[in-house]
């Protein structure tokens, strides 16, 4: 294992190396155009070349160096690793709001993810981003498990009288909520054709992160359950996240009841639940 981690050490410890690996992976380089398209000097190419081919990882052929089986084997799992580690640092801040209980969530598929959460000076990241999305789509479905901010529930009422297409499946205590917050809006917004709601008594993490799927990408919104703060907003348009999101969501979707105004009218969201709060902006 040691030999290993020094291999891995090898072409990391060097950005030019890392760059001449990613290079040749796509395609075959005599040395100059190499040397641009790493930014190295003509000796560093040199060298580097050099020990590529004492670790039999690249040949020459003619003037054009072009990675071995064996070379070509090694910069796969080595920008496979540092891909996995560039989405480790970016969730960092919010692993805590990942999904717990939506079954087959993977890490490894949320890549090119964006992600907004409050900063020390600027708490209204997330929030903003919220409102970009649902300004950037034509369509939404989700689980709604987590509550909008006032500002993105604007929004949100704004874009369904607009036209956009809405599904969504609530919980009885959600839903409620968010009619307490604004019943005129909602109910013209909940009226028109293109709003369908359904009411689930058993979402999953319903008290930490709800998901959505729009046109573009698909995303997660983390609350406190304490607090009903949003946290973190992840979104993404990796077709591997898109596909367990879709997933996800038609399960609960089948689940589901269709939503009957009566019903609502036996929920009490007086208890002083945080989460059963529409937060001000």
């Amino acid at each position: 294992m040691g030999n290993a981690t020094q291999t891995i050490g090898f072409i990391a410890r060097s950005e030019h190396r890392v760059a001449a690996l990613e290079a040749l992976s796509d395609s075959e380089y005599d040395r100059r155009d190499l040397r641009e398209a790493t930014g190295a000097s003509d000796p560093t190419i040199g060298r580097i070349l050099r020990d590529f081919e004492r670790r039999s990882w690249v040949r020459r052929d003619g003037p054009c160096y072009e990675l071995t089986l064996l070379g070509a084997f090694v910069s796969e799992r080595f920008l496979e690793l540092r891909a996995g580690m560039r989405t480790c640092e970016t969730l960092r801040e919010v692993w805590q709001w990942l999904p717990r209980e939506m079954d087959g969530f993977a890490v490894e598929s949320f890549e090119d993810l964006v992600v907004s959460y409050p900063g020390p000076s600027y708490p209204y990241t997330p929030v903003e981003r919220v409102s970009h999305l649902l300004e950037s789509t034509e369509s939404i479905r989700g689980l709604g498990t987590t509550i909008y901010k006032s500002g993105n529930l604007d929004v949100f009422c704004r874009r369904v009288l607009e036209g956009m297409e809405m599904e969504y499946v609530y919980s009885p205590e959600i839903l409620r909520a968010i009619v307490d917050w604004n019943p005129e809006l909602t109910a013209s917004a909940f009226e028109r054709d293109n709003c369908t709601i359904f009411l689930h008594d058993d979402l999953p993490d319903e008290n930490r992160c709800g998901l959505n799927i729009m046109d573009d990408c698909i995303g997660l919104c983390g609350h406190d359950p304490d607090t009903a703060q949003l946290e973190a907003v992840i979104d993404t348009a990796s077709p591997e996240a898109r596909e367990w999101a879709e997933g996800v969501y038609e399960r609960y979707r089948r689940e589901a009841r269709p939503f009957e105004e009566r019903e609502l009218s036996t929920v009490d969201t007086r208890s002083g639940d945080a989460r059963l709060r529409v937060e001000s902006e």
